[in-house]
């Protein structure tokens, strides 16, 4: 399966013509599956760590944090926000299947640093209807970490505050930065 970063520009319709992106993911699903190796693996995280990163697709969590498919619950979102969502799906994963530890990962390059809550108005104007989600955007990654990690710590669904602790992603070097939550 070629990825977007292989093809090249102006190739719409060689993809095209090898059908949808979906159709694609459909074929090379049907590859993966002839070697799959999985099927023993618990719903549980080995590590009992959850990650709440990014949906940008320069992110790869499980390789940028040296973790193995069973190793974490992964939990991905625009701009890694903590949000209500967030913290149930948190709150599932330490309740229900044991996890200890959250880990934050935010990027450099965010395109939620060039939003703002204006989008939902936009949004109305198109469409009609207001979302009734926040949009969530912010301007400082570091600082956004730090709102999450508070988010999370704060809240009464989650037994397991001890170990949150927040990064952000270079997406230039690959590496990590820690955020200090008291800063």
């Amino acid at each position: 399966m070629t990825t977007s970063a292989s093809v090249p520009t102006g190739s719409e319709s060689a993809i095209a013509a090898e059908g949808t992106v979906t159709d694609r993911i459909v074929q090379a699903n049907a590859r993966y599956a002839e070697t799959f190796g999985h099927a023993g693996l618990d719903g549980a995280p080995a590590l009992h760590v959850a990650v709440v990163a990014c949906m940008d697709a320069r992110l790869d969590p499980l390789g940028a944090l040296g973790l193995e498919l069973g190793d974490c619950h992964t939990i991905r979102n625009a701009g890694g926000v903590v949000t209500d969502d967030v913290i149930r799906s948190l709150t599932i994963s330490q309740r229900k299947l044991g996890t200890r530890s959250v880990v934050l990962v935010h990027h450099t390059g965010c395109g939620m640093e060039t939003l703002t809550e204006d989008f939902r108005g936009d949004l109305e104007a198109e469409v009609g209807q207001r979302p009734s989600w926040a949009v969530e955007s912010f301007q400082d990654a570091e600082q956004d970490v730090r709102q999450s990690m508070q988010r999370v710590r704060t809240s009464p669904f989650l037994p397991h505050t001890d170990d949150v602790r927040g990064f952000v992603y270079d997406v230039r070097t690959g590496l990590l930065r820690e955020v200090d939550p008291a800063s």
